[in-house]
């Protein structure tokens, strides 16, 4: 607008005079600025245009101004002139503002909103050309959402590639768009390249195995349109890079077959994978997608056949789909079987079961057989490597073969075990199945070159040693040749085999016993019972045991008492150093041999040895055993002496019932003092809430054998011992009342522990109250304030050691009232002491 049009307001001479005089100042033309904020848009335009012939290089004013213009026309149609007139004043601003990011940003909005494609290319292009690199980052979003926008593939494809080199790290977003817009091969390729760049950092989180997923799911899914890579070479090279993941890259590599059309390649591919993966979710994987694969080509050739009418090569070739798809379903456990082997080929019961799986098939059953003795190491076989040999052999023997089965076996035991067992179990099925096919003296000889002596001696668990030099000590090979020599062979051969074996220190206390009954069968008693001392003589104590028994009860048997002093001795010798487990049995044997051969006072003596020196817990049934015998030979009065030590030595609740016992003969005996004695002691290990049956029958026996004084001392007893027992073991005595209580209420319901005790307190509290002297009852000791009834109804009793004590007046102030009798007067000893008015 020309200079003269110009119109001024009273308002804006003092900002024109400020303006004159400082036209420099960016602060003067903004407040003239800001005062016309309601003015019209071409005077405001105006200001800004002479603001800006002033001041061209203010970043401050081209902003402002800028974003005043394009707010004018922002509602307008992009058709509209005024947006060209707003393009030509950014260009201006770009002529001063051109290293300025945001000018160029703003700009370019502007034109991606105006839809000029050309030029905002051509804009962004520019920006990024005149601005420095390190400002590169915040225009290249903006691009690339333009790019995005419009369907033009090829400019934002060469958009991208200029833009990965900024900013390689961004790769996954570019391939992402490579692939909505379907150019499959260069997304490949790229991904590709950031699957071979080890320092590739996903920035969507991805590890290096999801991208080369990716990459084989892309190649495998779509092999018609990625023509620049070799995917097949790709996908196995994946095999060798992820061994965890095969199963996945298989499927992949026979789907690219598939989907490329080549079946037979698909399916050479499955078969490779099946027979090469290790382990069984590979193997799952793998087999489900084969035989997916299978069904849908039997499907497809069964529709064409349909559609397209049936012919004779049809047929056979859907006959011939049908069998191979029949055929792998047979396979599977055949083919996961040799997974399973491929994971441990020194697997034994996996090669028996592939055996097993073969069943019926002898050819394929010898190649197990034959790979599996050639494969498994012994050093590391899991199981027993001879199994194997043996099956080997007993397949042959059960065909008829049995010249095949020997060389097997002959050759098994040539293999280098890690035990001698596992020899051992070779030689001894070797000389089994010449029993089997009744080669007796052929099975002797093989035992015997079994346990032949070698050239260099070894010991037995001497690993460094080969088997084979350690086999002559196996016991079972010996054990073998022994059972062989006594049924087969003479008794000279069959001693001299058992007397090799103890000459050998391999031994058992069975052994040892065959050993003898064998001599003894053929009545060599003396003989047999030197076997008994050399096997004595070789084992110790608890593994000598079962020798000792059998031995002290044949030599018994044999000789009775003829030979006494030799059993003593013999017995002696057996209780020496014998653990307290195992004396109880030898002591009765020894007892029984002095009271059927011997003197009696010895087998007592035997008894109260027996009693010390068996288990405590033993020692209960052998202190009945010792009063039994004892009153059986010397007499019940014998046993007192013996009923006293078991009451010391005995814990208490046995000791109790020693002690009822005890009380009980004696009370049979008459001796009643005795029996209360007895009593009184055991009352001290007795606490009345635990023992109640205890108290009972001392209550009892005061009934039947005592007067008012013994019953009042039995109670002052009880109840010092409840008074002693109440300091000194609550706790153990409310542990044990728990656990008697029942802890459950009339309902039969769970109820807590403090309620528990409250029930059992109240019982016992009840008892308790029983147990004391009722006015009612028949028996009462005197007391000042009975009465002249309950003194009538005490005359009742029929007392045999009551004491007549005559009348004596004492304590006169204690008068009992009258009563009537009506059968016949009491006599004075009944009042004791007590005196009429």
């Amino acid at each position: 607008m020309p200079e003269k049009e110009i119109s001024f307001e009273e308002d804006d001479l003092q900002f024109e005079e400020e303006i004159l005089r400082n036209p420099y100042s960016v602060k003067c033309w903004m407040r003239y600025i800001e005062s016309k904020g309601s003015a019209a848009a071409h005077t405001l335009n105006l200001i800004y245009e002479r603001a800006l012939k002033e001041l061209p290089g203010s970043y401050k004013l081209w902003y402002a101004y800028l974003k005043q213009r394009r707010k004018q026309v922002k509602r307008r149609c992009i058709t509209d002139p005024a947006f060209e007139e707003v393009n030509n004043c950014h260009e201006r601003a770009l002529v001063f503002m051109h290293k300025m990011p945001r000018i160029w940003l703003d700009y370019c909005q502007f034109l991606v909103d105006q839809c000029k494609i050309t030029r905002t290319r051509r804009t962004f292009d520019r920006a990024l050309r005149a601005l420095p690199i390190t400002q590169h980052y915040r225009v290249w979003p903006l691009y690339l959402r333009f790019v995005r926008a419009h369907p033009l593939p090829e400019t934002a494809v060469r958009v991208y590639r200029r833009y990965l080199k900024l900013c390689p790290e961004n790769a996954e977003e570019y391939i992402e768009y490579l692939r909505s817009i379907d150019r499959l091969d260069e997304a490949a390729s790229r991904l590709a390249a950031i699957v071979n760049q080890d320092d590739f950092v996903s920035k969507e989180g991805k590890s290096n195995y999801q991208l080369w997923q990716e990459l084989c799911t892309l190649l495998s899914q779509n092999p018609g349109s990625i023509r620049s890579l070799d995917s097949a070479a790709i996908i196995r090279g994946g095999l060798t890079r992820f061994t965890d993941q095969r199963g996945k890259l298989w499927c992949a590599l026979a789907e690219y077959h598939t989907r490329s059309g080549h079946f037979e390649k698909a399916r050479d591919v499955y078969e490779e994978a099946i027979q090469t993966v290790t382990t069984v979710r590979d193997f799952t994987q793998v087999f489900d997608s084969y035989a997916q694969f299978e069904e849908s080509i039997i499907a497809a050739k069964m529709e064409t056949v349909s559609e397209m009418g049936k012919e004779e090569d049809d047929d056979l070739d859907l006959e011939l789909r049908l069998a191979r798809f029949e055929q792998l379903m047979e396979r599977r456990p055949v083919l996961l079987n040799g997974v399973l082997l491929r994971q441990n080929p020194h697997n034994i019961h996996e090669w028996h079961k592939r055996v097993q799986l073969y069943q019926g098939k002898p050819r394929e059953i010898i190649n197990t057989f034959t790979e599996a003795v050639q494969t498994v190491n012994p050093a590391k076989a899991t199981g027993k490597p001879h199994t194997l040999w043996v099956a080997f052999a007993k397949f042959y023997e059960d065909n008829g073969q049995i010249d095949d089965a020997r060389a097997i076996l002959q050759r098994a035991t040539q293999v280098q075990y890690t035990h001698v067992d596992d020899l051992a179990a070779v030689w001894c099925q070797f000389g089994e199945m010449e029993l089997r096919h009744e080669n007796y003296e052929e099975a002797l000889s093989i035992l015997r070159k079994a346990t032949a002596v070698p050239a260099r001696k070894a010991e037995y668990f001497d690993a460094s040693e080969p088997v084979q030099n350690r086999l002559y000590k196996s016991l079972k090979v010996w054990s073998m040749l022994a059972d062989l020599e006594e049924s087969l062979g003479t008794f000279k051969s069959t001693k001299a085999v058992y007397d090799r074996i103890v000459d050998l220190r391999i031994a058992t206390p069975q052994i040892i016993i065959n050993y003898a009954f064998f001599l003894e069968e053929h009545n060599y008693f003396e003989e047999s019972f030197k076997a008994y001392e050399r096997g004595i003589a070789l084992f110790r104590w608890p593994n000598v045991y079962d020798i000792w028994s059998t031995y002290l009860s044949k030599f018994i048997a044999r000789y009775g008492g003829k030979k006494l002093e030799r059993a003593r001795d013999l017995f002696e010798q057996a209780l020496d150093g014998c653990p307290r487990k195992f004396a109880k049995n030898i002591f009765l044997l020894y007892a029984k041999l002095e009271e059927e051969h011997g003197l009696a006072r010895h087998a007592m003596a035997l008894y109260e040895r027996a009693t010390q020196a068996v288990e405590p817990g033993e020692q209960y049934e052998m202190f009945n055993i010792y009063i039994k015998r004892a009153a059986e030979i010397y007499g019940v009065t014998h046993t007192r002496t013996i009923y006293e030590r078991a009451i010391e030595i005995l814990q208490d609740d046995q000791a109790r019932e020693m002690c009822l016992r005890f009380a009980d003969m004696e009370c049979k005996l008459g001796e009643i003092d005795r029996a209360r004695a007895v009593y009184s002691y055991c009352s001290q290990m007795c606490d009345p809430r635990l023992t109640s049956g205890f108290w009972q029958t001392w209550r009892d026996f005061e009934v039947r054998h005592g007067n008012e004084d013994t019953l009042r001392e039995m109670l002052r007893v009880k109840r010092s011992v409840q008074a002693k027992y109440n300091t000194q073991g609550t706790f153990l005595v409310s542990q044990r009342l728990r656990a008697e209580g029942g802890g459950a209420n009339e309902e039969g319901k769970e109820v807590d522990e403090m309620q528990a005790l409250e029930q059992r307190a109240a019982v016992v509290a009840a008892e308790a109250e029983k147990d004391k002297p009722q006015m009612k009852e028949k028996i009462l000791f005197v007391r000042s304030d009975a009465s002249r009834t309950e003194l009538a109804e005490l005359t009742l009793q029929n007392n045999p050691d009551e004491i007549n004590i005559g009348d004596e007046d004492s304590e006169e102030d204690m008068e009992p009232d009258e009563v009537q009798l009506e059968q016949k007067s009491i006599p004075s000893s009944v009042f004791s002491g007590l005196a009429d008015d």
